[in-house]
């Protein structure tokens, strides 16, 4: 449309100027010392016009050659722009196709010659991690940071995922520590740290993190919760060796991961094994009130206290709403034959079996009708107890001395109505 109205001026100019030329023709002359040149003034024009135009085209050309070395350079300049560009789309494809030493040298065949020659040599160091050529990786990431300077902290997240990847602990704590420095509010240099620390099973460090993790949101708060458990669940590990340190680092823990009931159980595993199980006996105590729980039901079995006959007073409380618990009965056969409630104790331990047989009560029971001196019966316990174990087919023994072959079967002993004692 602009072409169409440009034709159509320019032609109007010129019916508009060759009906004015028609009409008068102009008369020109120019003299200089004897000559003299005279003419119409519309020749006049057109030959200025003319030498205005030639003009102006030797000085387009002129210019044009005198710019001739610039272009051809800024020409060069741009192929080797597209061909770095083509060589780091290509690499980045073969890193993703898992052709890692075909993008390692296209990714640095063109990256002197990059616009981006930060990303081909981040990219070439994966793919030489990828190969174990580590070497070369530290070389592709220290051309890297000399390429863009300013891009201290993209490197030095990059070098120390892989480091973490090639399980370089060391030398990854070194560069996260360095590159906190230069931002120490960047939330993957705390999420890589916190990756480390579980690696180097650093629990005390991980610990002292955990309160600026949760700050900056670094991790959801599910994940967070279950990091928060393991960390303390670690750390206690790490101070069940005396009884007072164990103590002071429990009351140390925040109140929601103590009624966590895996790590209570830990704390009283751990209390009991240094002789400490009285100490814990009101914990777990207030536990089972809360959540029931049957391992903390097993340690409470296990604790022996100077009057049993609290635990055992304690315990069977519970039986009003876990009357079918077998580790319930079997915790409160425990505490029975500490009370040496025998009779108690043997109804406990055959109502468990009822409902589901154990190798564990099968044992405590024998134990029992052993000390009871019911030998026979204790033999048909133990063998149960065995077969349960190792869930090994009963077999017939050969005759011995001619005698007949021994093949006692055991039969399920099947839960008594509770007695108060015998």
């Amino acid at each position: 449309m602009r072409t169409l109205l440009a034709a159509f001026l320019a032609l109007l100019a010129a019916v508009l100027i060759t009906l004015w030329v028609k009409q008068d023709n102009g008369y020109v002359l120019v003299g200089y010392g004897q000559w003299t040149i005279e003419g119409s003034l519309a020749l006049f024009s057109l030959a200025g016009l003319a030498l205005f135009l030639l003009m102006y085209t030797a000085i387009r050309i002129l210019s044009r050659l005198w710019q001739m070395p610039e272009r051809a350079a800024n020409w060069r300049q741009k192929r080797r722009g597209q061909r770095a560009r083509h060589a780091l789309t290509r690499g980045l494809v073969e890193l993703a196709e898992g052709r890692w030493k075909v993008a390692e040298r296209h990714l640095t065949r063109y990256a002197t010659q990059s616009e981006t020659p930060l990303l081909n040599y981040l990219a070439a160091a994966r793919a030489a991690q990828l190969q174990g050529e580590h070497t070369r990786r530290d070389d592709y990431l220290h051309l890297a940071h000399e390429s863009m300077p300013s891009a201290d902290v993209a490197v030095g997240l990059t070098q120390a995922e892989l480091q973490l990847a090639h399980q370089q602990y060391e030398q990854a704590l070194a560069t996260l520590m360095h590159v906190r420095s230069l931002s120490p509010k960047h939330n993957y240099v705390l999420t890589l740290l916190k990756k480390l620390y579980e690696n180097l099973a650093e629990w005390r460090k991980l610990e002292e993190m955990l309160p600026e993790l949760k700050r900056r949101k670094v991790i959801g708060e599910k994940a967070y919760q279950a990091l928060e458990i393991r960390v303390c669940g670690e750390r206690l590990r790490q101070e069940a060796g005396d009884v007072d340190t164990l103590v002071r680092y429990w009351q140390s823990i925040p109140k929601a991961v103590r009624q966590q009931q895996a790590i209570l159980t830990d704390y009283c595993r751990y209390m009991m094994a240094l002789d400490a199980g009285p100490r814990v006996e009101p914990l777990i105590a207030s536990s089972l009130q809360r959540q029931w729980s049957t391992e903390l039901v097993t340690l409470y079995g296990q604790i022996e206290l100077a009057d049993p006959s609290h635990q055992l007073a304690v315990a069977e409380g519970w039986l009003k709403t876990h009357q079918e618990d077998p580790v319930l009965l079997l915790t409160l056969a425990r505490l029975s034959l500490q009370n040496k409630l025998w009779g108690k104790g043997r109804s406990y331990l055959e109502a468990g079996i009822g409902i589901a047989p154990s190798a564990e009560s099968y044992q405590q029971l024998g134990l029992l009708l052993e000390r009871l001196g019911e030998t026979d019966a204790a033999m048909q316990c133990f063998r149960a107890g065995l077969a349960l174990e190792y869930e090994e087919p009963q077999r017939v023994l050969p005759p011995v001395g001619g005698r007949p072959a021994l093949n006692h079967p055991v039969d399920t002993v099947k839960p008594p109505t509770l007695v108060e004692n015998v």
